[in-house]
């Protein structure tokens, strides 16, 4: 273990030191953030498109949600993973920019071996047509793996980076967190609008094979703007903005602790270990909030383009005509959610202001998304009670109220959501920053807080939801209830943040 560039020491004999240097000019934490919008245009493509697209290639949606269970594992291991190699990474290159640079190449991997899953599993023996497709549904698993695993190396880093470029300065630490939510809505944005589009195969033709039909194709050439528009941001924001370096006397003085440090050698699962058992009551108490949080929001995130096809347009899986144009409007609902995602974004610190504090708007918020989980089952009922079926005893597609009733609740969530993306991680970054701790390990460790409950609904999401007849309700209205908990918890017992202060130097104690 070394110092890095940004002079912060973490050992594995919980000694800790922070030297934090002055904040960077803002148009460099703009750079770095900007990278958010190339990983959530492919996030968004995920949820919008990937549940349907693995039902196509033949899983059955009470197994569906068992693929996402490799996101929440990944990014249970590896964040924390990365958050502590970063912290300690002695390369001339900077410790957060080389993992950042992995992350981007890795993503392009994944990207081509989900995209052509269907073309692959068909060149080992798939049959065509409807039916289980068990080889492109193993190249898909892997590439959605390895998709997890990047975008896991890339967004810890990410989010580290600002904090170091942030200087210590919790202020800024909210303006760097508030532009990376910003230009997650960008992403979304851009991807939703991608996945919305039926005929962007046309663009490129070649994407279209026996093996991939036309949503195939579509999905397949969302990807192909994805890695460019990844690669892109990526590419630009190492080139243009360098981690800063200590002053060759601390160096020298860090190396000298790390020396002394490094005769006790701790695995890093040690370290991790240790964090938790020393986390401060600030920070367990994060954690809770933000694990209620997310048990809401991932059944939502899950099937959130599923529910609009099945639920609001009555369509069924493989129906080229119903469900297929709910998957589109779910993706449409998506966009207006990323629109009001991004202007909400750059609100955030204002009305915080405004409110009360950041722990008092999250608070309010998590109620807001409460009853919009809750009003699924209105949507849902309306567009049940409004079925039509025209002159052949065809089904109809909803009522124009009922699909401007679904695509309104989209939108509000777009509200909840910009705090979802922002304030948890700037809470831990400046509960971090002043106990003296390492970013990357710290937002380690809230990632936890995400993944674990992600874990939990991918494992019990689709078997809870066949037990009430298959449909997505169910795992709304747990989501509901998480919410409305979590709300509760934010208001009664999440500390407020402290000012700017100068980060304390941490002997022991959080890592």
């Amino acid at each position: 273990m070394e110092n890095g560039t940004k002079g912060k020491l973490t050992v594995s004999s919980s000694l800790q030191v922070e030297q934090p240097l002055a904040p960077s000019k803002l148009w460099k934490i703009i750079v770095v953030a900007s990278i958010a919008a190339g990983v959530q245009f492919g996030w968004a493509l995920q949820l919008s498109l990937l549940t349907p697209y693995v039902q196509l290639l033949g899983i059955p949606h009470r197994f569906a949600s068992f693929i996402w269970l490799c996101g929440p594992i990944s990014g249970m291991i590896v964040q924390p993973v990365v958050g502590y190699y970063s912290d300690n990474c002695s390369s001339r290159f900077g410790r957060r920019r080389p993992f950042i640079a992995a992350g981007a190449a890795l993503v392009t991997i994944a990207v081509f071996l989900i995209g052509f899953a269907a073309d692959l599993g068909h060149a080992s023996g798939d049959p065509l047509g409807i039916g289980s497709k068990p080889r492109a549904i193993a190249v898909f698993v892997v590439g959605f793996w390895i998709l997890d695993v990047a975008n896991n190396m890339l967004q810890g880093p990410c989010r580290a980076l600002l904090a170091d470029l942030s200087g210590g300065k919790s202020g800024r630490m909210r303006t760097a967190n508030a532009f990376f939510s910003f230009f997650m809505a960008v992403g979304n944005i851009l991807g939703y609008a991608a996945g919305s589009y039926s005929h962007l195969f046309k663009v490129f033709p070649f994407s279209k094979t026996k093996a991939c039909d036309m949503y195939c194709a579509n999905l397949k050439s969302c990807f192909f703007i994805a890695i460019f528009l990844l690669l892109s941001l990526t590419t630009i924001a190492l080139t243009l903005v360098r981690e800063n370096e200590l002053p060759e006397k601390e160096e020298q003085e860090i190396d000298e602790k790390l020396a002394g440090a490094g005769k006790s050698k701790v695995p890093f699962f040690g370290e991790i270990f240790g964090a938790l058992k020393d986390l401060p009551r600030p920070m367990w108490i994060l954690l809770l909030v933000t694990c209620l949080n997310w048990i809401a929001w991932f059944p939502f995130f899950l099937y959130d383009t599923d529910w609009m096809a099945k639920e609001v347009f009555g369509g069924k899986v493989g129906d080229a005509r119903l469900y297929d144009l709910g998957v589109r409007y779910g993706a449409l609902g998506l966009l207006l959610q990323s629109v009001v995602l991004g202007f909400m974004s750059l609100g955030v610190e204002f009305l915080g202001k405004k409110i009360g504090g950041a722990k008092r708007l999250w608070g309010i918020l998590n109620f807001v998304l409460a009853i919009c989980l809750a009003m699924t089952i209105l949507v849902t009922k309306m567009a049940e009670k409004s079925r039509q079926h025209d002159a052949t005893g065809t089904l109809m597609g909803p009522t124009p109220g009922v699909k401007i009733g679904a695509l309104l609740l989209f939108a509000v969530l777009g509200i909840p959501l910009a705090v979802t993306f922002s304030i948890p991680f700037a809470l831990a970054s400046i509960f971090s920053s002043n106990a003296g701790s390492g970013q990357g390990l710290s937002l380690g460790v809230l990632n936890l807080a995400i993944v674990v409950p992600q874990m939990l609904v991918s494992l019990v999401g689709g078997p809870w939801d066949d037990l009430f007849g298959g449909g997505n309700l169910p795992g709304f209205v747990v989501g509901a209830v998480a919410a409305a908990a979590s709300g509760v918890l934010a208001l009664t017992l999440l500390p407020s943040p402290p000012a700017d202060a100068k980060p304390a130097v941490a002997m022991g104690g959080f890592h």
